[in-house]
């Protein structure tokens, strides 16, 4: 599942790092965005591997972006535990007249047609 959200972003948090069990070295960054939502507008999104930390150094705290990210949902002990993904950034124009609007969404049902053809 792939999605977007634009927002300002409000926060750079540290990289983390350290050692899987197959002893290699990994490194992690979050950020957060505000999308300007009435209910929820704060998002924080993981950039893992050194390739994508390294396009978040392009952005700076204020700066209006879109992000495209996944999400992901794993089971541990009875408990789920869920991932916001980034897998890219881009610049949102300052001028933009839809900027924080959601993406249109793309559906697969039929338009409403003036038949009544209800079963009951």
């Amino acid at each position: 599942m792939s999605l977007v959200i634009t927002g300002k972003i409000t926060d750079i948090l540290n990289v983390e790092s350290g050692t899987s069990k197959a002893g290699k070295e990994w490194k992690k960054q979050n950020f957060v965005v505000d999308t300007g939502a009435q209910f929820n507008p704060s998002v924080c999104f993981n950039l893992f591997g050194e390739e994508k930390i390294a396009v978040l150094q392009n952005f700076a705290v204020g700066q209006e972006v879109e992000v495209a990210f996944n999400v992901s949902s794993r089971e541990f002990n009875g408990k789920y535990y869920h991932n916001i993904d980034a897998w890219k950034i881009n610049a949102v124009a300052a001028g933009s007249a839809d900027a924080g609007a959601p993406p249109p969404v793309e559906t697969d049902i039929p338009a409403a047609t003036d038949e009544d053809d209800l079963p009951f």
